[in-house]
């Protein structure tokens, strides 16, 4: 069992993220717990307690390096639009190929709860993040969308690409033949410009 001093605190975050990174690849996170991940990494759990503060605070350090990755799969796709149109389709389908090659850590962003502790400010940033690159595509499309207007429109996109990507990942969409998640979302997207346009 390796002792406290054996690691840096740095060594210890990312030594433990890794493993819970690696773990999520292949099973969902209800099968993991504090004692499972200290035992991966050789530590006893209160040693990550002393890092994280506790194992949901740890969770939450795994959904941040989640949406990190997200966040820079999509300012890269971002790069490549042609126009904000072209952009925020980019952005939609980046976001249903991440779920789909990360389903198990994509689920644990959504699952995860802070139990009636306040956000932590770290995390709020990279939601801020996420959702404000998407509000910045809006207002770009559409102008003469208000502040609020930009918001709605921007939730009730995110809302709808969110959950044709959570039934393609869970093979959930019901139908008698294949649907692919793509042509589900351009079909709402096509759906929502074209109303902009009209």
């Amino acid at each position: 069992m390796a002792r406290r001093n054996d690691h840096t605190r740095e060594e210890l975050v990312s030594m433990t993220l890794e493993q819970v990174k690696n773990f999520l690849a292949e099973h969902p996170h209800h099968e993991l717990s504090l004692r499972k991940v200290a035992a991966m990494i050789g530590y006893v759990p209160s040693t990550l307690v002393n890092v994280f503060g506790n194992y949901n605070l740890l969770l939450l350090h795994a959904v941040a390096q989640t949406l990190d990755e997200l966040f820079a799969e999509a300012e890269a796709e971002m790069k490549e639009a042609s126009s904000a149109e072209d952009a925020l389709k980019r952005l939609a389908f980046c976001y249903l190929d991440f779920a789909s090659r990360n389903p198990y850590r994509w689920q644990l962003i959504f699952q995860h709860t802070m139990n009636g502790e306040e956000l932590p400010e770290w995390q709020s940033e990279r939601i801020n993040n996420m959702t404000g690159m998407l509000e910045t595509l809006i207002q770009q499309i559409n102008p003469q969308l208000n502040s609020d207007e930009t918001l709605e429109a921007s939730r009730v996109i995110w809302s709808g690409v969110h959950g044709i990507t959570l039934l393609s990942v869970d093979d959930k969409l019901f139908t008698s033949v294949p649907v692919d998640g793509k042509a589900l979302i351009n079909n709402l997207l096509g759906t929502y410009l074209n109303a902009w346009k009209g």
